[in-house]
């Protein structure tokens, strides 16, 4: 009944190397997938990979669902991630690299250069790179600690008069330089790979030694370190002392060239500790996720694919403003077929009007230069009442959100770091407005960040309401965090880790019940992943009595229904494609009338027992068909979705001779034709000036 976590987490990432495969892409989008891959494989190893390294080394033979110890675990991403990674390497190098070579985007090897394009490159070594480069001595008593994911050279060195035994030293190559050095000498857009040049001209950082081999190398640390948080202890500083743990931490994967000496392999797996399952011998270039960069850089549009603009979401008037929008109705943004901008419009809004007295709002990852950071500071300092909600352990954004909370701080903004014990996920604003003598409170509910960047290339829905009943329960919410008081009390939403959970559970035995009873039941589901087995044992026994069950999962699904009845009343698909499918979204058929939630919680154990998250009704009608809709467009995808077996695997769902159809390139065209139909509805208005006061009902 059970799929295990991290083959199924592989799997998925397959899922992402496949779309990289296909020849049906341009040349520079399947790149980017593939550069994604390699992003994934890299935040696995650090996360997932490094926690069953700590559990194996405790001694603790821990079983997970399907009953394997850390150790077998490991043993079986050993080899399927192998496999995967020989997989990406085949299909640089028989597909992708001959394909840049013709469209003159191939690196250049330097042997391959004339006598003068190699000077002027040694030239250029000398003067912009050799000075930030800085060689350190490994085989000391107390050896420096190397980067995580940087690529490294490892240098064997002689002195050229005594001739002594040869001794290793390691050169950072900076992250900070480009990846791909360009060079007049070599022509317009050729380049060559940074570790290559830095090879060929190393010698010039050690006169009087010779260079006897030298091979670049990446460590991959784990990053699976948790903060403490010990009793009255300084959280800020508790999580500081983490990210410095990081950098120390142990090896959890060697990556270097095939190709390299097994004496040179094991030289450096001696220095970085890494054990032999750690180590993987990749035959071509180190840190793939550099390449994906190309598909964003301007110039060679031949070679992308087609940029899709956002519309403006038909259900804002961009006359008005976000207030006097959200007051004629509730607002649903679909990211990023519809444009973001409403979202930080409203908080730029309430940031500047003098009628708004607080602002309360939750940030896990935010952009770089957030417009949202820079909007709740203004607030602050223009003397409103702001308190923000940081979280401190968004994994690897955790130096980035201290130093935005510190931001914040200096503002002026009452600052939260997080809930003791959990981590806080839920992507809710308030806002409060005096309005006609009494306050009035605003609300954004969602299920992606408040990243402006992200936001278009995350699939995510944004809520704008003023309904009474959904700030009431906005404002419990920021009192309950922020407070210390009981996640009780609430009228429409469900937070976890209190409610959230069981309201699922009563949702999906409701379905049963009436499946049971012979009458129609269905359960639609939307999420990133699957591993409650709370949730998947009912599901279970849901598919058994006979309810129908669509789930589209984008990553880990560790649910395999398992009798030949849940299995025929069962469909899960997960859909990949040019945007990241990051919205939940969950429907009850409820005897014909359709409840329909958005969350910003999976159905995993940890969103819902040990997360604070947010789930909520979309109770508008109109708003709730348009949700139904975004289900009924996953099931019909025969182009970019996969179908996934009980074993876990999972296979291009076949179009059986029906019409091709690609959900987000439907959504896509669906938002654009209702921006056509608003504007042409607009043009047909006869709608004459009135007065302020009049306008707003005052």
């Amino acid at each position: 009944m059970y799929i295990n976590r991290e083959i199924s987490w592989l799997e998925f990432n397959q899922r992402v190397l496949n779309q990289a495969r296909r020849q049906d892409l341009p040349l520079l989008e399947r790149l980017k997938f593939l550069s994604i891959t390699a992003s994934n494989l890299d935040e696995f190893f650090q996360v997932r990979v490094g926690g069953l390294v700590l559990l194996r080394q405790s001694g603790k033979a821990k079983r997970d669902l399907t009953g394997l110890t850390p150790t077998e675990q490991l043993e079986l991403i050993r080899t399927r991630a192998g496999r995967m990674v020989e997989e990406q390497y085949d299909l640089l190098s028989r597909e992708l690299m001959p394909q840049l070579e013709d469209a003159g985007l191939s690196p250049l090897a330097c042997a391959s250069l004339t006598e003068m394009q190699r000077a002027a490159l040694e030239e250029q070594f000398i003067s912009s790179i050799a000075p930030l480069l800085t060689p350190l001595a490994m085989e000391v008593e107390m050896p420096p600690i190397l980067p995580n994911l940087s690529i490294i050279l490892g240098v064997e060195l002689q002195n050229e008069e005594s001739g002594e035994e040869s001794r290793f030293v390691a050169v950072t190559l900076p992250d900070l330089l480009p990846r791909r050095v360009e060079s007049a000498a070599l022509g317009r857009g050729r380049y060559v790979m940074l570790e290559s040049l830095a090879a060929a001209y190393i010698r010039h950082l050690f006169p009087g030694e010779q260079v006897l081999r030298c091979h670049p190398f990446r460590v991959t640390r784990n990053g699976d370190i948790a903060v403490t948080e010990e009793e009255g202890g300084d959280f800020a500083h508790e999580m500081r002392e983490v990210l410095v743990a990081r950098k120390f931490s142990d090896c959890v994967r060697l990556e270097i060239p095939a190709d390299t000496p097994e004496s040179f392999i094991s030289r450096v797996a001696g220095i970085v500790g890494a054990a032999e399952d750690a180590i993987y011998r990749v035959p071509g270039l180190l840190r793939l996720v550099d390449f994906g960069q190309m598909a964003f850089e301007p110039g060679n549009d031949q070679y992308k694919i087609e940029t899709w603009t956002p519309s403006w979401p038909a259900g804002v008037d961009p006359e008005l403003t976000m207030f006097e929008n959200i007051a004629e109705g509730d607002i649903l943004i679909h990211n990023p077929y519809e444009s973001y901008e409403p979202v930080v419009k409203l908080i730029e809004e309430a940031a500047a009007d003098p009628d708004v007295v607080a602002i309360k709002q939750v940030l896990y990852r935010t952009a770089k230069n957030s417009r949202f950071i820079r909007a709740l500071c203004r607030a602050a300092e223009s003397g409103k009442q702001v308190t923000v909600l940081v979280e401190l352990k968004a994994r690897f954004d955790e130096s980035h959100n201290l130093a935005q909370a510190e931001q914040l701080q200096r503002s002026g903004v009452q600052v939260v770091y997080g809930v003791k014990g959990f981590k806080t996920h839920a992507k809710i604003m308030l806002i409060v407005r005096r309005e006609n003598g009494t306050l009035r409170r605003y609300c954004q509910i969602g299920t992606g960040n408040y990243n402006e960047n992200t936001a278009r290339i995350y699939s995510d829905l944004s809520l704008l309401t003023c309904d009474e009943n959904l700030g009431a329960d906005a404002s419990q919410f920021f009192n309950s965090v922020m407070g210390l008081t009981r996640l009780m009390q609430f009228r429409r939403a469900f937070p976890s880790p209190t409610m959230m959970k069981s309201r699922l559970l009563d949702l999906i035995n409701a379905e049963t019940q009436r499946a049971l009873q012979g009458e129609k039941a269905k359960i639609r589901a939307k999420m990133n992943s699957l591993n409650d087995v709370d949730i998947m044992s009912a599901l279970e026994r849901a598919a058994e009595a006979g309810v129908k069950i669509r789930l589209n999962i984008r990553g880990i699904c560790c649910w395999a229904p398992g009798t030949p009845q849940a299995q025929a009343n069962t469909r899960i698909i997960s859909i990949v494609d040019r945007y990241l499918e990051h919205a939940r979204i969950l429907t009850f058929h409820n005897g014909g009338s359709p409840l329909v939630y958005i969350a910003s919680a999976d159905w995993m154990s940890r969103n819902l027992d040990r997360r604070v998250e947010m789930m909520i009704p979309i109770e508008n009608h109109a708003l709730a068909r348009r949700v139904q809709d975004i289900l009924d467009s996953c099931f019909k995808d025969n182009t970019q979705a996969s179908l996934i077996e009980p074993d876990g695997t999972s296979h291009p769902v076949e179009g059986h001779g029906k019409k091709p159809f690609a959900m987000q390139r439907h959504l896509h065209n669906q938002a654009r034709k209702q921006a056509r139909a608003r504007a042409r509805a607009a043009c047909r208005m006869l709608e004459p000036h009135r007065p302020k006061k009049e306008q707003r009902g005052e």
